[in-house]
């Protein structure tokens, strides 16, 4: 059983306390959450409440997490692309519609059995039995490197900086129409979309701070390739962010046109560039990985036509 506490400042008095606990626990659904309520897992002044229950300054709030069933997460013996490996660490190349850990009713498949399989019992264990030696996530039809700690010394190390933003993360992406300013900022915060849970947006409202920069790489037919780098780390923040401005990543089924390039798969998003400091040789690293071949493919029909 786990323990999570909250105290309510000035800011954020008044929300709906569902609400605000959705906008602080990523990692948790609105559903999960509100159940919880509902179980009495949630206290204020340790006292239950409703789920309708507004927050007020100061109020001292307890969610108690349940012990999770244990589950039996098989390894598989599924090809990994490892671009770097030693005892504490390792960076991989995720493919194109793989999903990163398992969840309810995908429990096989995922980047997490196959690491179970090449790993066996060397995975951090800090977050859990779905997301063993997880760090951070990139989407299923998002590829490129991902870095997985073996430990939970590493994990943490590198969360930290992570949490401190020098973490070098960046990405290329083909989105739609001319990006007129070879480089930019966007300064905007993301948060869960009031109507569609499963969607991210632009808001005010229980939203946590996002910044991406960009680059225009080349500038195609109707198109622009771009060189975004992660300064946050929100869910789908590369893809809120595009579409904020006009310029949705090709091939998004989500937050695209509603006619969708379905020959791409998914966006045209890949995790190109990782970087950071060892956790143990404290020497910085970094590594690089080629863009997928129907990213490829779909760049070169491009730059032919324009």
């Amino acid at each position: 059983m786990e323990k999570l506490y909250f105290k309510i400042s000035v800011e954020d008095a008044g929300k709906r306390i569902d609400s605000f606990l959705a906008s602080e626990l990523d990692d948790f659904s609105r559903s999960f959450i509100t159940k919880n309520i509902e179980k009495g897992n949630v206290t204020v002044n340790d006292k239950t409440v409703l789920k309708s229950y507004k927050i007020a300054q100061n109020d001292d709030i307890v969610f108690i997490v349940d012990d999770p069933v244990e589950l039996q997460i098989e390894p598989q013996d599924i090809p990994l692309d490892i671009i770097y490996e030693d005892d504490d660490l390792l960076v991989v190349n995720k493919p194109k519609g793989m999903v990163v850990h398992p969840a309810t009713g995908n429990y096989a498949d995922t980047l997490v059995n196959a690491l179970m399989f090449h790993c066996k019992d060397s995975l951090s264990g800090i977050n859990g039995v779905l997301r063993p030696g997880i760090v951070h996530r990139i989407d299923k039809n998002t590829s490129g490197l991902l870095i997985v700690a073996k430990n939970d010394n590493a994990h943490k190390f590198l969360a930290q900086q992570i949490k401190e933003h020098s973490f070098t993360r960046e990405y290329i992406t083909i989105v739609y129409g001319n990006i007129k300013d070879d480089c930019g900022t966007i300064d905007a915060p993301i948060g869960r979309h009031p109507v569609d849970r499963k969607k991210m947006c632009v808001t005010d409202k229980n939203s946590k701070n996002a910044v991406t920069h960009y680059e225009v790489i080349e500038r195609l037919k109707g198109y622009t390739l771009l060189k975004c780098k992660l300064e946050t780390g929100r869910t789908h923040q590369i893809r809120v962010h595009m579409s904020y401005i006009g310029h949705p990543v090709a091939g998004d089924e989500v937050y695209g046109p509603k006619k969708v390039i379905t020959a791409l798969k998914g966006q045209c998003l890949h995790a190109q560039k990782i970087g950071f400091i060892h956790p143990v040789t404290k020497e910085y690293l970094e590594f690089s990985s080629d863009v997928p071949q129907i990213f490829f493919d779909f760049l070169h029909k491009l730059q032919k036509i324009s």
